[in-house]
């Protein structure tokens, strides 16, 4: 079993794995696809993660697609490339997961993978949906009255590029894999590294305070998407900010544990027994809220960067769920 230390060091990375969507461009449907069950999760074990055998999310190499240990949730989000909380069905559609492979018709695109996965969804899983604006609650990402103390990006010199070339000629194989992003375990046991994803490298380190996030590369959205993980309603972009910014974050472990409990929760996944759970470690995987100010360190966090979390209603557009099977049919 992997140590209790390089877990939490390498939680808070794999929260931040995103399945790769792609842009809605018209295509025709997949030449094959084959949809299988995904084995339990009792059977993973550490020595997969450390192998870097378990693959997540999708991932297109030349005209093969491979969509990995995803829930049909998680399908159906990637095929309409729409956040989770936009998604609007029964609870089940997260329990059970499918490998899906796939075969690109000629001249397709990988643009054109999540249009497929919609014909696939309705053909296999016999999915019918609809558009619905509702109003929901969430917290806008804006800047604080202070301004945005957020610095842009560098650009990487050809140097830079030899330098982290090197760096990952020298390091351990991946621990995940997901959608072409890969967490590497630092060889301190006490950091990870999530990289090839929109963000750029991200760096994670633990401390006795909690963990400490190193991203060169983030744009606000992306950076909205990582907050909706630690939080209790989804945090929406409002900053009008473009490009990307180098983000460092501190987060206290209470916090960090809440954030890999619910994570874990909706993925039907035990956390090892003996680690702190919930705010406070109290045993709570309840994420903080907007109304409890001194128990929410990740709005603290926030503020730090210049930025705020307001809480308010939104207009959402959500899918509608309004058929789908459990079971696919045949190939």
């Amino acid at each position: 079993m992997l140590a209790q230390k390089e877990l939490l060091a390498t939680v808070g990375a794999c929260v931040l794995l995103a399945t790769s969507v792609f842009a809605q461009t018209p295509a025709a449907a997949f030449e094959v696809a084959s949809i299988k069950p995904a084995p339990p999760i009792a059977s993973i074990t550490p020595a997969m993660i450390q192998s870097g055998k378990l693959r997540l999310g999708v991932s297109v190499v030349g005209a093969r697609v491979d969509i990995g240990y995803m829930s049909l949730a998680d399908l159906i989000r990637t095929a309409y490339d729409v956040k989770p909380h936009q998604i609007s069905g029964p609870d089940w559609m997260a329990a059970e997961r499918f490998n899906i492979t796939a075969k690109l018709p000629d001249g397709a695109t990988k643009d054109q993978v999540n249009v497929m996965l919609q014909a696939l969804l309705a053909e296999r899983f016999k999915l019918t949906v609809h558009h619905e604006m509702k109003e929901r609650p969430v917290y806008a990402l804006i800047v604080g009255k202070g301004g945005s103390k957020l610095r842009e990006s560098e650009l990487q010199t050809p140097a830079d590029a030899a330098k982290a070339d090197a760096a990952k000629k020298g390091a351990p194989p991946p621990m995940m894999v997901a959608g072409g992003q890969s967490v590497t375990a630092g060889r301190d046991g006490m950091s990870a590294t999530l990289s090839g994803g929109p963000m750029g490298s991200v760096k994670v380190s633990m401390s006795p305070a909690g963990e400490h996030f190193e991203a060169q590369k983030m744009s606000m959205s992306a950076f909205a998407d990582m907050l909706t993980s630690m939080v209790d309603r989804p945090v929406v972009d409002m900053t009008d900010l473009k490009g990307t910014y180098q983000v460092t974050f501190d987060v206290p472990l209470a916090d960090i544990m809440a954030m890999a409990t619910k994570v874990a929760a909706a993925a039907g996944i035990r956390l090892p027994p003996g680690l702190p759970t919930g705010a406070g470690g109290g045993g709570s995987s309840s994420a903080p809220t907007a109304s409890d100010p001194t128990g929410g360190s990740i709005f603290q966090s926030v503020q730090q960067l210049g930025l705020k979390l307001d809480a308010r209603q939104a207009p959402t557009d959500v899918i509608v769920i309004d058929h789908v099977e459990k079971t696919p049919t045949e190939d």
